[in-house]
């Protein structure tokens, strides 16, 4: 939530991944990771021109300014946040993981993204090789049976 449209944190989220392959952006290659047209990219960098958070020479390469790097850097690591929750977490198949984070990436609040990264931090750091609660989590949502209580758990 960072005051900018789901559609300018898409482009400036596309310019960041792009910037972290290639030296230099272009309008085509926007275009191509969008999967739009490139007078679309076009007016989406006149606008974001407009906002402080991209540079362009006339018809040349792309470039996002101090603010606008910070601003996709941050949509880039919510997408990244939710991708590792919906796949690691909830153990959703890796595309679906992709889309729905493309998805809910532009709706989190501060609060609701810092609680997903700590439970991702959290059972990354887990020491053992399976965290048990996400092995009996799975066994619920695979067989629609809720497990037998563990012996820490208590019923209500």
């Amino acid at each position: 939530m960072t005051g900018y449209s789901q559609s300018e944190e898409d482009y400036l989220e596309a310019l960041y991944m792009i910037q972290l392959k290639n030296k230099v952006t272009r309008v085509k290659d926007v275009a191509l990771a969008l999967d739009v047209k490139m007078p679309s990219v076009v007016a989406a960098v006149r606008s974001l021109s407009e906002k402080g958070l991209v540079e362009q020479e006339k018809y040349g390469h792309i470039e996002l300014t101090e603010e606008g790097e910070k601003v996709a850097r941050d949509v880039y690591k919510r997408h990244q946040l939710l991708c590792a929750f919906f796949h690691e977490v909830l153990g959703l198949d890796p595309r679906i993981a992709e889309e729905d984070a493309c998805r809910m990436e532009h709706h989190l609040s501060p609060e609701t993204r810092e609680r997903l990264l700590r439970i991702v931090e959290y059972i990354r750091a887990c020491k053992d090789e399976e965290v048990f609660f996400l092995k009996r989590f799975m066994s619920f949502v695979n067989t629609g049976k809720m497990p037998e209580p563990c012996p820490g758990c208590k019923r209500y």
